[in-house]
């Protein structure tokens, strides 16, 4: 922190807020200030001392609203946008395979670059919107693989956020769009590291256990480990679908599958990991390994529940993501907080603290693998994202009992004001450097005709 008398050069200073630092020692700062120099925090403290030593500072008068770290998802997909409204032909859907194979899978295959494009454009609209500023996407399209992720990295540039991106190798489509899945997550990657953009990174995707034979899951250890990257981002124990694949095909559960085939550890996201016993959260505990939940996404496709509480328990690696619903990551605290309460009839399961910890601290973590500076923190030296919630409480607010204001008063709709990487991205709901109304008509258009190829070919 610096002192009142220590002058700085700084491109911003937010002033006048209810700062909430979080980090390792939360604090909240009344009429606080966070001091911003490029892509960077310099300072956190008090108005008047911050503003008086930094006078030359461009200012955001946060006129007493709440001042917080951008929010992080650990697990979404970009490409699901187009899924909307979209009109599925025949009986609805009546098991999570019926939803992989005739909704997920054919969406997939009717993506173009252009529908890549506007299908990641959107949601990343909306991140700004709802205070997201950091995003692991795991995308799939496969008639378009090589070249995908630039082009969401793209999309990603252009609205100003950070993601960490890789393509989900399978063999669900054959050996040719297998091949080039893993094609497309070793270039990036390579990609990525040489360019050290601080606003991307890549990781090595994977679909899921029950469409990767062994020898894929062998080639992409393989070219991992020739890169020496040792980490996969993978869908794993969503459903029982995936059990009965594996011990009908490989005589081993899910997890211990995955295990076997060294996918699992400490660069490893698995997402979803419901379907598992004692034995398998035992490996994903020894692993090191992220598990990442999605609970509006679990009860939209009716797969049960995953075991948080007991995770956390245990002191493990879960992280909050989204599936793909939308980015804001509020409303996933929510239904986190309301499912595990419903699901183990007792309010006390998974009080708002230990759920906003693990939405914030725990996916702070999980960003720090893939990116150079500290996020989920108002703290100096952390990367500058800042959001500003307009929340006026009508009862006391303070940093105790911020958590459960945040489950029963607010949601990202109340973010006015979104700073990623010092540049700001919204003020007053407003999204100047994007034409959010012509990347929404074009949005439209390309849904259109991706909606035309998922009805030719259903």
């Amino acid at each position: 922190m610096l002192a009142a008398n220590q002058a700085t050069t700084a491109n911003l200073l937010v002033t006048n807020g209810r700062v909430f630092t979080f980090g390792e020692t939360p604090k909240l700062i009344e009429n606080g200030a966070v001091l911003i120099s490029g892509d960077t925090i310099a300072a956190v403290g008090d108005t008047a001392a911050l503003a008086a030593a930094n006078p030359q500072a461009d200012k955001i008068d946060a006129q007493g609203m709440l001042v917080m770290p951008g929010m992080i998802c650990s697990h979404t997909h970009f490409y699901g946008t187009f899924s909307r409204g979209m009109y599925i032909p025949g009986p609805p859907m009546a098991t999570f395979a019926e939803i992989l194979s005739r909704l997920w899978w054919p969406l997939d295959r009717a993506l173009d670059a252009e529908g890549v494009r506007y299908s990641a454009l959107t949601p990343l609209v909306d991140a700004i919107r709802y205070g997201t500023t950091t995003l692991n996407d795991h995308h799939a399209s496969n008639t378009f693989v090589d070249g995908s992720l630039d082009v969401i990295a793209e999309a990603v540039t252009e609205a100003g956020l950070r993601a960490c991106l890789c393509y989900e190798v399978t063999d669900r489509d054959g050996p040719e769009v297998g091949a080039a899945g893993i094609r497309e997550n070793v270039r990036f990657i390579q990609k990525a590291r040489a360019a050290a953009d601080p606003h991307l990174a890549g990781t090595f995707g994977l679909h899921a256990a029950l469409t990767l034979s062994d020898a894929t899951l062998d080639r992409c250890v393989a070219e991992a480990e020739s890169l020496g990257h040792q980490g996969f981002h993978v869908h794993a124990a969503e459903g029982t679908a995936d059990r009965e694949h594996s011990l009908a095909t490989y005589k081993l559960r899910t997890i211990d599958r995955l295990a076997q085939r060294r996918i699992l550890g400490p660069s490893t996201i698995v997402g979803h990991a419901i379907d598992i016993d004692a034995w398998e959260m035992g490996l994903l505990r020894e692993t090191g390994t992220w598990v990442s939940h999605q609970p509006r996404s679990n009860m939209n496709n009716a797969v049960g529940v995953a075991d948080l509480p007991t995770l956390l328990r245990g002191g493990m690696k879960a992280v909050l993501g989204n599936d793909g619903f939308s980015n804001d990551m509020f409303e996933e605290m929510k239904a986190a907080y309301l499912l595990h309460k419903s699901a183990r009839n007792d309010p006390r399961v998974l009080p708002a603290d230990q759920l906003l910890h693990m939405a914030t601290a725990h996916n702070a973590a999980l960003a720090a693998l893939f990116f150079p500076k500290p996020l989920g923190r108002l703290e100096p030296g952390a990367f500058a994202d800042v959001i500003l919630v307009d929340y006026d409480p009508p009862t006391p607010l303070t940093i105790d009992n911020l958590p459960w204001h945040m489950i029963f008063g607010f949601d990202g709709r109340r973010v006015d004001t979104t700073i990623a990487s010092g540049r700001v991205l919204m003020r007053h709901r407003e999204i100047p450097h994007l034409d959010v109304e012509r990347i929404y008509a074009r949005s439209r258009e390309a849904a259109q005709a991706t909606w035309q190829r998922f009805w030719a070919a259903s």
